[in-house]
């Protein structure tokens, strides 16, 4: 009655193709792996990156105070004084820190302040500061 290649809807077995359900239930489970293994990299390159604009814009601003010492023989602590942005406060062009200026005497230390999700994955490099001498701390996160 019925062909050895054939079953009772009467389709022809031998002809059929596709993918079975152990198949993709095994290709499931290597995307799976594989994502676990690569996303904590990824997400730690993404906070390093992040981090980088920091001692690019506390470098930036040094040199724009050491600029207006020379121009005026003080520092400031407003940082718009320096050209950039409209307050005494700066957010980076990333919105990842906000710099701010601490003036004593003749010296100055500008401070870099990570907000949001950057304080919160990058603990160890929530401030960032640099002096008028070139002093840089945490050395750590100046990428060296």
């Amino acid at each position: 009655m019925f062909s050895h290649h054939e079953n009772i809807n009467g389709l022809n077995r031998g002809k059929l193709k596709g993918f079975t359900l152990i198949e993709l239930m095994i290709t499931v489970a290597i995307i799976g792996i594989l994502a676990m293994v690569a996303y904590p990299s990824y997400s730690d390159y993404v906070v390093r990156s992040n981090r980088a604009e920091a001692p690019l814009e506390l470098v930036r601003l040094a040199n724009l105070q050491e600029q207006l010492f020379v121009d005026s023989r003080a520092y400031t602590t407003n940082i718009s004084v320096l050209g950039v942005g409209t307050t005494a406060v700066y957010e980076t062009p990333n919105r990842h820190y906000l710099i701010s200026s601490a003036v004593v005497a003749n010296s100055f230390t500008l401070t870099a302040t990570a907000q949001g999700a950057q304080a919160t994955n990058d603990a160890a490099c929530v401030t960032i500061t640099i002096t008028d001498t070139g002093r840089k701390l945490p050395i750590a996160c100046w990428g060296g």
